[in-house]
């Protein structure tokens, strides 16, 4: 990867205390002011990155207590539980491909608009679902409604990422580290108002969420300007036939899919600890405003420092190896009877801890290195099909995981072996991104 462009410097001047006060001082100073320079982005930038602080708001009053409410509300098996998480999670991700080529074909503005009215509605179908069947299609219209929004605006990104690079004005990769803080302060409301919410009635979750998302609809509706898509005229499929041609892409995209398997555990895994350590899951609300305040408090100055000392490469390496190590660390504890008091949610803290200091060292630079592995052509195709892959394996390795997470919900040896599992999943995604990085310049920085 070329190196970044010279861009204003972030730094306040510090002139007094000792080094290590100085360099504490000039880090926070360059933490809050690249949030500060949102207000200088240009209009369509910081639509778009607001665009995803909306989105998590909206999304996080309801899918961190989806598993919790088919467990507890519906009496689902947890088998049950993990087809219906997913489903979700792979007709959002599993489809981005189609989102992303309907991006490329059409542009931005109508496939965000659908995908907005798309997830109202899965949101009114799950405030009244009463059985399986119906939950599967409220999951299924949820995800799909990401599946078109989320490439769209993330392919309009990386443009726009491009362009300011190239004037000076900020590196994609630190564009891409401020969506994700976005995306994090409102995923710190999101669970935060559901868990209040939740108190009441699930279905009045829904609702609320299903309300955010028609403000959502008219927000973009108003103010999202229409441009026409980079492949109109060409043929839907066109974009697919050139992913499937780029072999280095494949393989990127195969071993980075362990991510959102590991990312996905947040919803699945997350719960059974916590009912396995306290008896209930109270704290989950509690655990993902933790994840969510991690990364807003964390998430540019650690891109930062992998992008300038660690390179893509090592970055997804390290980023990887805590993924690996944060079921690792529940693995341990399982079979161990949890001690009293606030003690026992150490392992779950620690679980959410590294599992999102490892999402906040890899994902932006493997949103960075999608347009250049890509050759900077078919972005919503490309971003769509690393998307997909991701949502397959949480749809395989959801399905199994869920079966053995039923044995884990209370002190035994058996309760180890789902977190090793999971484990060792993100450990081969690393191994083989590092096998890919000694043969692919954009992965060692060359």
């Amino acid at each position: 990867m070329s190196s970044p462009l010279p861009y204003p410097t972030l730094e306040a001047p510090v002139t007094t205390g000792t080094a290590e006060t100085r360099n504490a001082r000039r880090a926070l100073a360059r933490r809050w002011a690249a949030l500060r320079r949102i207000r200088e982005l240009p209009g369509v930038t910081r639509l778009l990155l607001l665009t995803q602080l909306a989105f998590n708001i909206g999304f996080y009053l309801v899918v961190p207590f989806l598993a919790v409410h088919l467990a507890e509300d519906l009496m689902l098996a947890g088998w049950a539980v993990g087809v219906v998480l997913g489903v979700r999670t792979f007709s959002q991700q599993g489809l981005f491909v189609v989102g992303g080529a309907l991006a490329d074909r059409f542009g931005t503005k109508p496939v965000v608009l659908a995908g907005c009215a798309i997830r109202v509605a899965g949101f009114l179908v799950l405030a009244t679902a009463g059985d399986l069947a119906t939950v599967l299609l409220g999951a299924v219209l949820t995800g799909f409604a990401a599946a078109l929004f989320s490439p769209a605006v993330e392919s309009a990104l990386a443009d726009q990422g491009a362009a300011l690079e190239r004037r000076g004005v900020v590196t994609r990769a630190e564009l891409f580290a401020m969506f994700a803080v976005c995306g994090e302060l409102g995923a710190v409301a999101g669970p935060l108002l559901g868990a209040l919410l939740l108190t009441v009635d699930f279905g009045l979750t829904c609702l609320a969420a299903a309300a955010a998302f028609v403000l959502i609809l008219l927000a973009h509706l108003r103010w999202l300007p229409r441009t026409p898509g980079r492949h109109r005229g060409e043929p839907l499929l066109a974009g697919w036939g050139e992913v499937l041609g780029n072999r280095t892409f494949l393989v990127f995209a195969a071993a980075y899919s362990a991510y959102l398997l590991s990312y996905n555990q947040l919803y699945l895994a997350l719960p059974v600890e916590l009912l396995r350590a306290t008896g209930g899951q109270g704290a989950l609300g509690w655990m993902f405003a933790l994840a969510s305040v991690l990364v807003v408090v964390g998430q540019l100055p650690l891109a930062a420092w992998g992008r300038t000392r660690l390179g893509p490469g090592r970055a997804l390496l390290a980023g990887f190896g805590l993924l690996s190590a944060s079921f690792a660390v529940v693995a341990v504890c399982a079979p161990l009877r949890p001690p009293d008091g606030p003690a026992a949610l150490v392992p779950a803290v620690a679980f959410v801890v590294l599992l999102t200091a490892g999402q906040m060292l890899a994902v932006p630079v493997a949103q960075d290195l999608v347009p250049r592995l890509a050759r900077e052509r078919r972005l919503g195709a490309h971003f769509g099909f690393l998307s997909s892959a991701g949502g397959l394996a949480v749809l395989v390795g959801g399905t199994a995981v869920g079966g053995l997470l039923d044995g884990a919900r209370a002190p035994a040896p058996a309760a180890a072996l789902p977190w090793a599992l999971l484990a060792a999943l993100p450990a081969a995604g690393g191994f083989a991104l590092w096998l890919l990085s000694r043969r692919t310049a954009a992965l060692t920085g060359r």
